[in-house]
């Protein structure tokens, strides 16, 4: 995810997964074979409330660059929205387009998220129930225009252990009180979903994780990544063996 020479802008929101995501990647910086800088960056939504002088303070102590970005984003959402529509959704669209643009002003070569794979296979669910598609959240991706690298570093950690981190670590947590309060939220629902598979049967999550990065897509149905329409017998064992 990280190359040598790699400028990482570490988007921090104030959760315990932002906070345990730069705290790892400073552990990294310190250890790892290739050389690489940090920049934090907040971005303040102007949501009423938020204690602005938090994460300020604790990046200074920490002794980490930073950079806190003013936006009020809170005010287009609740004004373009209609009472009762979740906010995800448009809050994410604002959100990414500045934090892109911060990106380019920094001279980032990597945008790096806290999603875990909790996240991820909660993406899943929503995409495939409210979206009739089979899309999730890689660890790695390319924007559309080609031009950022967003990394997900703790996609392979289970929210469960980044709880424990983060209590341990005794971060600064700041809770949203924007999207993650609404009691409409289908991602409340994905996660209470998943939370009673998890307490039937143990290991389910970590399972549907896994089958993310174990598609076969001649076993799907989607024409347009594999050539259904296509298909013949094979001609003889020889293009048998060859396929194999």
């Amino acid at each position: 995810m990280i190359a040598d020479g790699d400028l990482v802008m570490v988007c921090i929101s104030g959760g315990k997964d932002s906070f345990t995501l730069l705290d790892m990647l400073l552990s990294l910086q310190r250890r790892a074979p290739v050389r690489f800088d940090l920049v934090a960056v907040n971005l303040d939504q102007k949501q009423p409330g938020f204690p602005t002088e938090v994460l300020p303070a604790y990046f200074e102590r920490i002794g980490v660059r930073y950079r806190i970005v003013e936006e009020d984003t809170y005010s287009v959402v609740k004004r373009v929205l209609e009472p009762g529509e979740t906010m995800c959704g448009l809050c994410s669209r604002l959100r990414r387009g500045i934090l892109y643009r911060v990106a380019d002003e920094l001279g980032a070569t990597k945008i790096a998220l806290g999603h875990h794979r909790d996240d991820i296979v909660e993406t899943l669910f929503l995409n495939m129930f409210f979206g009739a598609r089979l899309k999730a959240m890689p660890p790695k991706l390319r924007s559309d225009d080609g031009r950022h690298i967003v990394i997900r570093p703790l996609a392979y950690c289970a929210e469960s252990e980044i709880v424990r981190y983060a209590k341990g670590r005794e971060f600064p947590i700041i809770p949203c009180n924007l999207c993650g309060s609404q009691e409409n939220l289908k991602r409340r629902e994905m996660k209470a979903m998943l939370d009673s598979w998890e307490a039937e049967d143990p290991g389910r999550t970590q399972r549907i994780f896994r089958a993310l990065q174990n598609v076969n897509p001649s076993h799907l149905a989607d024409g347009a990544i594999y050539d259904f329409a296509g298909l013949s017998v094979l001609a003889d064992q020889a293009e048998l063996a060859d396929s194999a």
